[in-house]
Formats: structure tokens, C-alpha cells, sequence
């Protein structure tokens, strides 16, 4: 699959990429795409500029001026973040599953307009429900997880995989935001519908049976706000929202 954002492959830190970034003030507030309640099991399709606060990403969400955006509220962390993610797109490394890109489109949350140059970053379970770094993952500490600085447009794009499901809670993709001081931090969310038909394909057919969006606290504490738009692309998925942050 293929997108606009930035296809950094050298293995920086997180802290040094902060360091390049630079402290741009960033308020600690969130923004969704809204939700413009068209299409199937979560695959929205793109369409042109709703002039409200509803509809979907103007121009697809990644070259245009101005996107539509709602706020929303941070989620929590998690208890598998780690320090020093690399720097860059494809973060699946081979792992098995349904490719997924992400489209993130960072935007200022009192304009709507695109902002560059701040770090995002992303982390979540494989197929099997494991994070590496932790419990069954704990060998490597690097795949499915990564940071992209956004661009021009705002955009930053990853390479990866449907995540997975694991005890108590629903199929999710945790995410900070970061300007080199205030971080902003959330969880992405998947349509149940979606998920139950990429639940019944190897690898994820033998860990099936999870946890629903409807049963899962944190998704009630705001995930309707926070879930991606998808589309199908090839074997695969791509995955918009916007991520709007108040300067």
C-alpha cells in the first residue's frame, strides 16, 4: 500500500527526534475526524469538505488547507509504552496479519488546519494479543511499534497490521502525540463489525472471541470520537483520523 506521509527508515530515537522537533507549545487536547455515519462495518469512504463539523477528511485528508475536526478526550496510556521507539514507517517487521496503513492527520484544534513537525507515535498488540517487549513479546522490543514526525500536510503514516485482541479489552491502537514537551495521549479504535469479519482469517482466527468496542471501559470513556475511518485497500486496510491539538 501507498500514502503521502514521510518514509523515514533511520533508526533515531524518540528522544532525539524531540530534540529536531523542538518545543512548539502544545496543548494537551485531542481531535477525531467526524464521523459522517455512512458505509459498512467501518469502511467509510472518503468525500469532499461537509462545511460543518460533520462529514469526513476535506480532500481525503491529506493535502488539503483545512479538515473537518471534533474534540475529543485523551485515554490512557497503558501499561506498554516504551522509551526510544525508532523512527519510522513500517513498523509490522514481518509480524502476520491484515495490513493496515494509518493515515494520522495532525491539525490545529481551533482551525482545522494541518500541522507539521510533531511526533506521533504508536504501539499495539500483534495478531496473538502480544506487545513487544511484554509477556509473550518479551524477546524484542520493537515490532508494532514506531513514531513518524507529521509533514507538510500534517500527515503521518505508518505501515503495520490489524491489531489483535487480548484479555479485557477491545482491539485498540494506543498513540501519543509529542511537540518536545507536552504530550498528548489517546487510543484508536476499530468498527466491532470490522473486526469480527478480520477475526474469522488466520492469524487471528485462533484468538478470536474478545472483548467488544460495548465492553470495553476506556472505548466508553470517548472511542466513538477516536475510531479510524476505514477503507479497503488491496489484501489490506487504510485507516484515517485526525488528531487535533490546540496551540
Amino acid at each position: 500500500m501507498t500514502g503521502p506521509g514521510v518514509a523515514w527508515t533511520t533508526e533515531v530515537t524518540r528522544r532525539r527526534a524531540l530534540t529536531l522537533i523542538g518545543a512548539a507549545g502544545l496543548a494537551v487536547v485531542a481531535a477525531a475526524c467526524a464521523d459522517d455515519g455512512g458505509g459498512d462495518t467501518g469502511t467509510r469512504t472518503e468525500s469532499g469538505s461537509s462545511g460543518g463539523t460533520g462529514g469526513s477528511t476535506t480532500g481525503g485528508g491529506s493535502n488539503a488547507s483545512q479538515v473537518d475536526c471534533v474534540l475529543t478526550p485523551e485515554m490512557t496510556e497503558g501499561p506498554y509504552y516504551l522509551e526510544d521507539m525508532a523512527v519510522r514507517r513500517d513498523i509490522a517487521e514481518g509480524r502476520p496479519g491484515v495490513p493496515l496503513q494509518l493515515e494520522l492527520t495532525v491539525a490545529d484544534a481551533s482551525t482545522c488546519t494541518p500541522v507539521p513537525d510533531l511526533m506521533v507515535e504508536i504501539w499495539h498488540a500483534d495478531a496473538e494479543g502480544d506487545y513487544s517487549g511484554f509477556g509473550a513479546g518479551g524477546s524484542t522490543t520493537t515490532f508494532l511499534r514506531g513514531g513518524q514526525p507529521s509533514d507538510a500536510q500534517g500527515v503521518a503514516t505508518f505501515d503495520t497490521i490489524y491489531p489483535g485482541w487480548y484479555q479485557g479489552r477491545a482491539v485498540h491502537i494506543h498513540l501519543k502525540v509529542h511537540d518536545g514537551r507536552a504530550v498528548h495521549t489517546t487510543q484508536l479504535f476499530f468498527d466491532q463489525d470490522l473486526t469480527d469479519d478480520v477475526f474469522t482469517q488466520a492469524p487471528y482466527a485462533g484468538n478470536s472471541g474478545g472483548t467488544t468496542n460495548a465492553q470495553d471501559g476506556i472505548y466508553g470513556d470517548g472511542g466513538a470520537g477516536t475510531t479510524l475511518r476505514m477503507t479497503p485497500d488491496g489484501d489490506g486496510y487504510v485507516g484515517r483520523l485526525v488528531l487535533g491539538v490546540q496551540r
